[in-house]
């Protein structure tokens, strides 16, 4: 594997990130047209359909496949649309649903047996210092509501990873098409029990061509195109030469928003941010950094 990306190959790695970071503000904006869970519900439809044809399903159990479609259809998606639904700004959603490394790090210790290392608690430190911030800053645009269900669509997530790293080497947008029809039963059930009956058949009936957009952005834009070229990229690269690029997510989460949707940059936000991404930055750069010292 080379160890370095070519301009064309960093170029394809900015461009899913800044799909991956820029959803935030296509999510908010979708939202102000439909409800959360049904906004949910047509986003992992449309990841299903029609793609699910054309793709053979992934070898590995069918419980396997469930695991990972609750974990993230339901736990990390449908949490993060509800509380982006007036509960959390976009810019702040897009960083903090990042904590999900520290909980997959936590679930795979408990697995493993493994304790952190002295760098990792540091790391650790720093985003809950960051985390801390913005508990101390909510407002009405960012709830501790708000907050709590990103941190649970967060270890949502990390539960998925967890799941996938049991499916082995897998077709990852095969998985993913296929993974998702076991969240769409349930996130739709949930919507009509949650939002009703009245305001589903409203929200499909006023849907404009902006709100279809946004929903074939969610699946096909930043599902499967991110998916299939993330895993094309770690496929040809190391992960480590890979995976930094995962930390600019927030950046483009945060630049979107108040670019696009007017939210503040306050020095309190920015201090948050610098503290979480450097924890971020730390855990993920420290390895590298060792057997680099050890030379």
């Amino acid at each position: 594997m080379q160890s370095s990306l070519p301009l064309k190959h960093f170029l394809l790695a900015l461009a899913v990130v800044a799909v991956w970071g820029t959803n935030f503000v296509v999510i908010k904006l979708a939202l102000g047209h439909m409800p959360p869970l049904l906004f949910a519900t047509l986003r992992f439809t449309v990841a299903v359909l029609p793609a699910i044809f054309f793709l053979p399903r992934p070898q590995v159990p069918w419980r396997n496949l469930a695991a990972y479609g609750l974990l993230i259809g339901l736990g990390q998606f449908g949490l993060l649309f509800v509380a982006m639904n007036g509960h959390i700004s976009p810019g702040l959603a897009s960083l903090v649903i990042q904590i999900q490394v520290f909980f997959t790090i936590g679930l795979s210790m408990r697995v493993s047996g493994e304790r952190l290392q002295g760098v990792q608690w540091v790391a650790l430190a720093l985003a809950t210092a960051g985390i801390g911030i913005i508990v101390l800053h909510t407002d009405g645009s960012t709830t501790l509501l708000g907050l709590g269900l990103i941190l649970l669509a967060a270890l949502s997530w990390a539960g998925g990873n967890m799941v996938s790293r049991q499916a082995g080497r897998v077709n990852m947008v095969a998985y993913v098409v296929w993974s998702s029809l076991f969240a769409v039963p349930p996130l739709a059930i949930l919507s009509v029990l949650v939002e009703g009956w009245g305001p589903v058949q409203a929200g499909l009936r006023e849907a404009d061509l902006f709100t279809w957009a946004a929903v074939a952005w969610q699946a096909w834009g930043n599902s499967l195109f991110g998916y299939a070229a993330w895993g094309w990229l770690l496929a040809r690269y190391p992960a480590a030469t890979v995976t930094p690029m995962a930390l600019l997510v927030p950046l483009f989460g945060m630049g979107g928003a108040a670019l696009w949707l007017g939210e503040g940059l306050p020095g309190w936000k920015l201090g948050a941010a610098a503290l979480v991404m450097g924890g971020l930055t730390l855990n993920l750069l420290w390895p590298r950094w060792r057997a680099w010292a050890a030379r």
